[in-house]
């Protein structure tokens, strides 16, 4: 089999893989890191909207990936290490022992991707959301709902982040997207294809229960506390999931599910 053993941690042709709790590579040259077996796999497959630059493996996990290896070009070097050569490279203990470089996708215009989505359709768009598991998870959800897209605005972090690949399953890898726009050029754009935007906000007067499936609906996420600005809740149809306890709100992953199951998921 084709692999490129790495005794030295050091060695610069696995640089991009050095200190990776420590730092991220989303901002430079668009690449990224993929961990995991799960994760990887996407990032292989021919589902993914994105370009695999190598692997890094621990000796114990190249046979259990040797169809990934084999699928891959003579161009995409796979590297093995012994388990503390690779925990030294990580810069922590990698037990998955499964590392990737991936390629971000070029970016797409909103309103391209938009104008290819079928006339039956909903995609998930996201306001200042910065934490990464949320990210995440906001892409796990629509990939397992069907979600034909996820858009996030100019203030939500980047859904390449290691942590939100990891937490999405692989999802960020494969689920399309476009590039970020303010929060309110994203609602308009959205409005001139043809989408009614559902604002999730606790303050609405009507129930998320009384949505029925069909058309085209994008589901607009706000960040937990401030929520989304009133001016853009005005230009959209506010929905709330109501709440008991003394609770106001759900974490913003979880209000998401519930959200696509109701918009996505037929009576019986």
């Amino acid at each position: 089999m084709r692999t490129i053993l790495i005794e030295d941690p050091a060695d610069p042709r696995v640089a991009a893989y050095r200190d990776i709790r420590e730092r991220d590579l989303t901002g430079r040259e668009g690449l990224f890191i993929a961990e995991g077996e799960v994760v990887v796999r996407t990032l292989a497959s021919p589902a993914s909207r994105c370009a695999i630059r190598s692997m890094l493996l621990a000796e114990k996990r190249v046979a259990g990936l040797s169809d990934v290896i084999a699928r891959l070009g003579e161009e995409t070097p796979v590297y093995v290490a012994g388990q503390a050569v690779l925990d030294a490279v990580a810069g922590f203990a990698l037990h998955r022992g499964i590392l990737a470089l991936g390629e971000k996708p070029a970016p797409v215009a909103t309103e391209d991707l938009l104008a290819r989505l079928p006339n039956d359709c909903v995609v998930v768009a996201a306001s200042d959301i910065g934490n990464h598991d949320n990210i995440g998870g906001l892409y796990r959800n629509a990939a397992a709902f069907g979600a034909a897209a996820v858009l996030l605005d100019d203030r939500c972090g980047d859904p390449f982040y290691r942590k939100s690949i990891r937490v999405s399953v692989g999802a960020v890898l494969r689920t399309p997207t476009a590039a970020a726009l303010p929060v309110a050029d994203l609602v308009e754009t959205l409005i001139a294809h043809g989408f009614e935007v559902i604002a999730m906000t606790p303050g609405a007067q009507e129930t998320l229960a009384s949505l029925k499936p069909g058309g085209r609906r994008a589901i607009l996420m706000g960040s937990e506390g401030p929520g989304l600005p009133a001016e853009i809740i005005a230009r959209c149809r506010g929905v709330k999931i109501p709440m008991s306890g003394g609770f106001d709100s759900l974490n913003v992953a979880v209000a998401s599910a519930i959200a696509l199951h109701q918009l996505t998921c037929s009576p019986g």
